[in-house]
Formats: C-alpha cells, structure tokens, sequence
C-alpha cells in the first residue's frame, strides 16, 4: 500500500519528500542544541575555576604597585590601626586593609615579617591573603573580583 500512496501524489503532480530532507531539520536542531550546551557547559566551568586571587605571585615592591590589579607585596608589620595596618618594605609604606578577619587588632603584630596578597584599589591593599614567615597561610576573605561601585561613583558630570 505505501507504493500506492506514493504512486498517487505522483499522479497528482506533487513531488515526492526525499528522506534525507525529512532529517535535515533534526538534525540541525540536535547540531544546535549541543552547540549551546557546550558554550553552557564551558560559562559553567569558567565560573568554577578558581580565581587569580588564588595563584601564587611574585612580591613586588611596594613603591611599584600597580593601580588596580593583584599584588604580593611583602615587608614588615609597622603600625596596626584596628583591622588595617602599615607594611613596610624597602622601597615604601602601604596601607593593607584585612575586613573582618583582622577587626580586633590580634591578627598580625609589630615588626612581623610578612606576605601580603590581594587587590590595591583606591590606595591601599585590599588582603585576601596572609603568609607568615614560617609559611603559614591565612585566607582573610573569599575569593572574588574587583568591588562593585554604585552608580553614582560613575556620574562624573560637573
């Protein structure tokens, strides 16, 4: 019967369907599917990898600390002021800020040498990072980006 069928709609003067075109649509459907679950699956392992902030840096100087990026400075603990204090190395003083990890002043004492990894962002170091001398290291804050800035931070109109 099917050959009939086909048979008929010859008769009538409609073309017959190939198979292959029949599958051509699923196939680009499936093709595009997978496309958009690998860009998924990529977005999701990107945000899971962990960030630079982890990586081991080498020290810089203090004086030569780049605007606005990761540094590792290192040098010793001159003044303590709550949960910041001053490190100070040869080339100069910085102004490290430790968040809450550091807010009873306990966290790091005068003249202890010390690593320091973090963020420098509007003058100071923002720590994520403490390596004592002895190789001790302590997380002072979860890993993240750059400080998020309101809206008005960005209106610099006159």
């Amino acid at each position: 019967m099917p050959d009939e069928d086909q048979d008929n709609e010859h008769a009538e003067g409609a073309t017959p369907v190939p198979r292959r075109r029949r599958l051509t649509i699923p196939v680009i459907a499936a093709a595009v599917a997978l496309v958009i679950g690998a860009a998924g699956g990529a977005s999701a392992v990107k945000m899971m990898r962990p960030t630079p902030e982890m990586a081991p840096l080498t020290p810089v100087a203090i004086s030569a600390m780049p605007a606005t990026s990761l540094v590792t400075i290192k040098g010793k603990v001159a003044e303590i002021y709550g949960n910041k204090f001053v490190l100070q190395d040869e080339s100069g003083k910085a102004l490290v800020e430790t968040g809450r990890a550091g807010e009873d002043g306990a966290l790091v004492t005068r003249d202890e040498a010390v690593t320091v990894q973090g963020r420098f962002d509007d003058g100071f170091v923002h720590a994520s990072y403490l390596v004592r001398q002895d190789g001790r290291t302590e997380a002072l804050r979860p890993p993240k980006g750059p400080p998020h800035r309101r809206f008005a931070d960005f209106d610099h109109r006159p």
